[in-house]
């Protein structure tokens, strides 16, 4: 048990866990935030520029409609929240790009056959292609 909790603690505690949790909260509460702009700033604007109530409905048979108005809100707070969260990433990103220092290139592992042209492991001698013999790389 004692194990299990312990890979459990690892588990939650890295760092891809951590942000995924804060991302979600943060998310959470700043979609009130977004909602209440979008319904209170950016719906009036629609309303008085094309003359249509963003808030409207297409009535059918009886109490049943179409709410349009509330499908329009959700997809103008969906971008919102889209574009907001990919400022958020992207300037995150950058952030941590910032103390990283770039990788040196790795030692290629294979080589071109100069016969047939095949790859062959670094250190072979014999091509597996054509076997033909190879002359060793210098080092």
């Amino acid at each position: 048990m004692k194990k299990f909790l312990k890979e459990f603690k690892e588990f939650a505690l890295k760092g891809n866990v951590m942000s995924l949790a804060i991302g979600v909260i943060i998310g959470g509460a700043f979609q009130a935030i977004v909602t209440a702009f979008t319904e209170n700033i950016i719906n009036p604007i629609i309303g008085c520029i094309g003359g249509t109530d963003v808030q409207g409905k297409i009535h059918l048979m009886g109490d049943q409609y179409i709410n349009y108005g509330a499908f329009i809100t959700a997809v103008i707070n969906f971008i919102i929240m889209a574009f907001v969260l990919f400022l958020l990433v992207k300037g995150i990103n950058k952030l941590m790009s910032l103390g990283k220092k770039p990788e040196p290139e790795a030692a290629p592992l294979t080589r071109k056959c100069p016969y047939c042209f095949g790859e062959v492991d670094i250190k072979a001698t014999k091509c597996m292609y054509c076997t033909s013999d190879i002359e060793p790389e210098k080092e």
